[in-house]
């Protein structure tokens, strides 16, 4: 098989069950989805992970449930989970799993929260979905074939003025995220629609690849948050950066997501605030 870096969607393998990456994707984030939803009302272990963030018995079952159903199509990959990640990203193909993004609102039972799957080459996501269980809402993108939600083309938004733009973020990792996201707001207010943090970072960079929301920045993210988001946005038509204005990878510092005249807007107006540092 040849690869490189304009990475040939039919080069991508099929599955020792016949099935296509993303038909594997699919049928792995239903699956798992199921079991977030059976276990959405029922009492949950949680466990702290660190100042602000926690993980719960489901993180962990539904973890393993997608490494199995991976490792049952293409076993020869490597994977990386949040709730396993020891700090190494093997080269060539690697699935990268986030089994709930938005613990603490499915924690505290607020439906907002999703899984993530993508699978990426090198370091370079080709593959990727993010699935909301509780709206059976399927973000869906393969390199270079367009972004798809349930089935149906998505595109970002057209806003060119942050004056008539919905804008989403999230607190991130430690205090300075959320500190310093907040400086921000009160650098752009009132001078935007208005605000929405979501809880979930998958979802809010999936709503702006689907055009609801118009830019979304978030100060720290992991690999698994944002690896199906950059590919959704890229192919919906969008921009997806670090917090400097550089091209987004699965390590990126931060992420901003937006069309290109807005992301310029904000890159301008943010220039030497401490969010950008």
């Amino acid at each position: 098989m040849c690869l490189d870096g304009d990475l040939l969607l039919s080069s991508l393998p099929i599955s020792k069950t016949g099935k296509s990456v993303i038909e594997v994707i699919e049928e792995t984030v239903r699956i798992s989805g199921g079991v977030l939803l059976s276990r959405f009302s029922q009492e949950k272990k949680i466990k702290s992970k660190g100042p602000k963030d926690i993980v719960t018995d489901v993180d962990v079952a539904v973890e393993k449930l997608i490494f199995e159903q991976l490792t049952s199509h293409f076993p020869d990959m490597g994977m990386i989970g949040e709730e396993s990640f020891k700090g190494d990203m093997p080269g060539g193909f690697v699935w990268v799993v986030d089994p709930i993004d938005g613990t603490r609102n499915f924690a505290a039972g607020i439906p907002i929260f999703s899984i993530v799957l993508a699978l990426s080459y090198d370091g370079e996501v080709v593959a990727g979905a993010n699935f909301d269980p509780k709206k059976n809402e399927l973000f869906i993108a393969e390199k270079g074939k367009g972004a798809f939600l349930n089935g149906k083309q998505i595109n970002i938004s057209d806003k060119t003025e942050l004056e008539k733009s919905i804008i989403g973020m999230d607190l991130s990792y430690g205090d300075d995220g959320g500190r310093f996201g907040f400086e921000v707001i009160q650098k752009l207010w009132p001078d935007i629609q208005t605000v929405r943090i979501i809880g979930s970072s998958a979802l809010g960079i999936s709503y702006v690849a689907a055009g609801r929301t118009d830019l979304y920045f978030n100060y720290n993210l992991k690999p698994w948050d944002i690896a199906a988001g950059i590919l959704l946005v890229e192919e919906a038509g969008g921009v997806a950066t670090d917090r400097k204005g550089r091209k987004a990878s699965l390590f990126s510092e931060g992420i901003i997501v937006s069309n290109q005249k807005l992301h310029n807007s904000f890159l301008n107006i943010t220039d030497k605030m401490n969010w950008r540092n």
